[in-house]
Parts: C-alpha cells; structure tokens; sequence
C-alpha cells in the first residue's frame, strides 16, 4: 500500500519553487543590515518558501491523492496487482440475458398469461408511454406526430403483425430508429403488457367472424345485410378500436 504522506520533492509543482526560489533570491539581494535582521530575513525567506509550496501542494490534495493506476502493480495485495479479478458468477449490469421474461428477438414465445387485468395494464402504460408517438389506435398518429415529428409505421400493417413478440420487446428494451430504448422506465412485466395490448389492437381490425366466441358469432348471424336486428337495434360493432377520444373497443 503506497504511503499517504506525500513526498515533497516529487509533488512540489515546479512552478511553486521557481517562484519561491525568485522571491528568495530578491529578498538576499537587498539583505542589508545586523545580524538578528539577518536572521529574520532569513526565517522569513525560509518560511515562504516552505509554506508557499506547501499551500500550492495542499490545493492539489484530492487532484494527487495517492492511488492505483489500472493495471498498475501494488504491494497491498499478495498477488502484487491492483486489479482485482471478477467475483465469481458476476455478470455486468444490464446483461443479464437470461432473466425470465427476456425472449430472444426472433422469438415469437410470451413468458406471461395473457387476460384481462394484464390487458389492462398494457392499456394504460400504453396510453402514457406510446400513444404520443404511435397514437390510441396503434396507426402511427399520435399528437407528436401530428406536431411534425416523423411518423411511426402503423401496427396494423403485414410486416408488424407477423412480426414476433421479441422483435417488439427488444425495441422497447433497446429503441429502435428514432424512438430511444425504454428499459429505464418501463419494467419486463410492463413491456409484455404493452405488446399483449398492441396485439389486442392489432386483431381488433383484422378479427373473422370464425374467431370470436359462439355468442358474439351468432349476434352477428341474427343481424340483417343492412347492420340492423330484426327489431330495427342497430347491429353491434365489432372489431372497432379506440376512437381518439379514448373510447372503448
């Protein structure tokens, strides 16, 4: 372990000494007087010499505070390095890839059961974080957008709706094009929620008749051509999703 006493003569800054080395040397050149005015000069002379340098080092305390250089050898330690190996099993901050909601990016897995309280919270964080961009209904029309900002691609098109589910969590994660990575403020299970959420809105528009539950299918085998009911009721839509004012589906 280096020492904490510091060493003079190699932290001395020189331009300290050269100045205090000039003002020795001006006070000897009018050195004129009796042998105690003498001393007194000389005291004097010594005393800024010592005190001047040492104020200018002490300045300099925490700029040169003894420590190890990267790699720099150390006789603390028995091995005599000074970098220390890993802890075992370390894994560095943000690379723990196999957490278990991570998914690779090609990877069309979903680590959480989907329902309705996980929709829900999808559809909030979305409102909060997405919407200003990629607007309620996911068609990339969101109030930034309209502000002049560049245009986010619709999710109701082919190629994001058969993308998979890691694509768009790794572009949460990480961002992607304009947008910036949303790992520091949206958590793994809040991330899943949202995409469960995009895909909610993304099968509103793109829904059959043959996927959807035996009551609604045969609601809408009652309707007549026109939309209506027998009796005149218009015909529920279906597969509608958020106006812009935030209605339901």
């Amino acid at each position: 372990m280096t020492s904490a006493v510091p060493i003079f003569c190699d932290e001395i800054p020189r331009e300290s000494l050269s100045a205090s080395w000039q003002t020795l040397k001006f006070v000897s050149s009018i050195w004129n007087g009796t042998s105690a005015s003498r001393f007194l000069v000389t005291a004097c002379a010594a005393a800024c010499l010592v005190f001047g340098a040492g104020c200018e080092y002490l300045r300099q305390d925490m700029a040169s505070q003894p420590k190890n250089r990267p790699l720099a050898p150390s006789t603390f330690f028995e091995d005599g390095r000074s970098e220390r190996p890993l802890v075992e099993n370390t894994v560095a901050r943000g690379s723990l890839a196999n957490d278990e909601l991570y998914v690779p990016k090609d990877s069309n897995n979903f680590p959480l059961p989907v329902n309705l309280a996980l929709l829900e919270r999808g559809e909030e964080r979305y409102k909060i974080f997405c919407s200003p961009c990629h607007g309620l209904q996911g068609d990339g029309n969101g109030m930034i957008a309209m502000r002049g900002m560049k245009q986010p691609p619709t999710y109701h098109q082919d190629r994001l709706r058969q993308a998979p589910n890691g694509y768009f969590y790794d572009n949460i994660t990480n961002g992607f094009g304009a947008m910036y990575g949303y790992s520091a403020q949206i958590p793994p299970r809040d991330r899943w929620a949202i995409i469960a959420y995009v895909r909610a809105l993304q099968l509103s528009r793109n829904a059959k008749a043959a996927d959807l539950p035996a009551e609604l299918r045969e609601k809408l085998n009652q309707s007549g051509p026109s939309g209506e009911k027998q009796g005149g009721e218009p015909k529920p839509e279906l597969g509608r999703t958020k106006d812009s004012t935030g209605g339901s589906f």
